[in-house]
């Protein structure tokens, strides 16, 4: 098999300075992709990482558009292409979170989460696709989640979101399938993430119990497993899906989510 699998190819990754978003940009740039990072977190200390994962030569630059408003979205494709003279890999990660009861969301939140978790997927793609179409060969993987299948209390505005990401997803794919782009999403379970972390950290200083029990009662509310997803584990899918192998793979939510939605 070819180490570097997409040697050649260029990815821009939405909401890539933390999180999953970062451990799939490092995935991409490890099997060869050159690299436009997205975000608002630490964007020196993700391009430093980004840098390590691709090795010598490998090429990252940094765009930050923000993901709730349109015109930036374009402007970040744009200059993608400027930049590395073409787009391949289009990962539409970026994402914010609210809970609430539907009667209590606050109405702003609402629209926020539209807007950067399902909004922001269908811009990027609309600037991104026609590039990928001429030249015959593109890749775009929408991060939805184990939300895009299923639902949870309190998560209405990011359950929708998702479930819309995923329809648009599948639209997409049939809208692509005699060509040599492919549409597919990626719908993890719970990730080990600082951001989950600080829900371990959380729930045993509330249960009065120890990281590991914590863990175990998180987990065992919904993912059988009782193990995390690893953002290791997404971005290995994801260069799957960037491969040749996964070329008639269209329009799929793939879940990694410990046998969730099995239940």
């Amino acid at each position: 098999m070819h180490s570097k699998p997409l040697q050649g190819r260029t990815a821009l990754v939405t909401g890539s300075t933390s999180g999953i978003g970062l451990g799939l940009a490092c995935a991409l740039a490890q099997a060869g992709a050159r690299l436009m990072l997205n975000g608002f977190g630490d964007v020196e200390a993700a391009q430093a990482e980004v840098a390590r994962a691709a090795g010598a030569g490998g090429e990252v630059d940094y765009h930050g558009a923000d993901m709730s408003k349109p015109a930036e979205i374009e402007a970040m494709v744009r200059a993608c292409e400027q930049r590395f003279g073409t787009l391949d890999i289009l990962v539409n990660n970026a994402g914010i979170q609210h809970v609430a009861a539907v009667q209590d969301f606050p109405v702003e939140r609402w629209d926020a989460i539209i807007a950067i978790n399902l909004s922001s997927a269908f811009h990027a793609t609309r600037v991104a696709l026609p590039g990928m179409l001429t030249r015959g060969w593109g890749r775009v993987l929408n991060i939805a989640s184990v939300h895009g299948l299923v639902a949870s209390a309190h998560k209405s505005a990011y359950v929708a979101a998702k479930h819309g990401l995923v329809g648009l997803t599948k639209a997409v794919a049939l809208e692509t399938a005699t060509r040599g782009v492919t549409v597919n999403a990626i719908c993890p379970g719970w990730v080990l993430t600082p951001l989950v972390q600080k829900q371990v950290d959380a729930r045993a200083a509330q249960d009065g119990v120890n990281l590991a029990e914590a863990t175990r009662r998180l987990l065992g509310e919904k993912q059988p497993s009782l193990a995390f997803t690893t953002p290791e584990q997404l971005g290995a899918l994801a260069v799957f899906l960037c491969s040749e192998a996964a070329g008639n793979v269209r329009g799929q939510a793939w879940g990694v989510d410990g046998g969730w939605t099995a239940q």
